[in-house]
């Protein structure tokens, strides 16, 4: 079995990103001193060409021309994180939900807490938008690339887009 990660990085309004591929899907889009961030290992090779259509996704979406990533996806996690994080890709592009809301979607209305943990665990950020996860009250809570970057990523999603 091969266990060759491919990985590209982009540059963006919120810092460098480093994208990981499979050779098939996306498995990872993390940002600089993410917490629960990718360690590169003897088994990545960087090939921008592999991740080129997932580079162009992200430029666009930086730029307000991409609202919607369509993208195949392949995160590593646990039956529930995978729940979460499917659950995170219905929530529309300039909205947020709170946690709780989040936990009643999967079906788990008493899981708040460990739907914070799966969000706060994802690791296809801004792909799946665990920074659209708010607190109850609407504050912003935890976020593992750090509060600037989700306030950045949530005012940029509410100015709207330019298409």
């Amino acid at each position: 079995m091969n266990n060759t990660i491919l990985y590209s990085a982009i540059d963006t309004p919120i810092g460098e990103l480093t994208l990981t591929s499979d050779g098939r899907s996306v498995t990872g889009v993390y940002m600089q001193n993410q917490k629960h961030g990718a360690t590169r290992t003897k088994d990545w090779r960087r090939d921008d060409a592999a991740l080129k259509q997932p580079r162009a996704q992200l430029q666009a979406y930086f730029t307000g021309e991409l609202r919607e990533f369509d993208l195949p996806l392949a995160a590593e996690g646990t039956p529930f994180q995978r729940r979460v994080w499917r659950a995170l890709c219905d929530i529309p592009y300039g909205e947020t939900i709170s946690y709780g809301e989040l936990a009643r979607r999967i079906g788990q209305p008493t899981a708040s807490r460990a739907v914070g943990l799966a969000n706060g665990q994802n690791p296809i950020s801004i792909v799946v938008p665990c920074h659209r996860v708010i607190g109850a009250n609407g504050s912003l809570t935890g976020y593992g690339g750090g509060l600037d970057r989700k306030r950045w990523l949530l005012g940029h999603e509410s100015k709207g887009s330019l298409i």
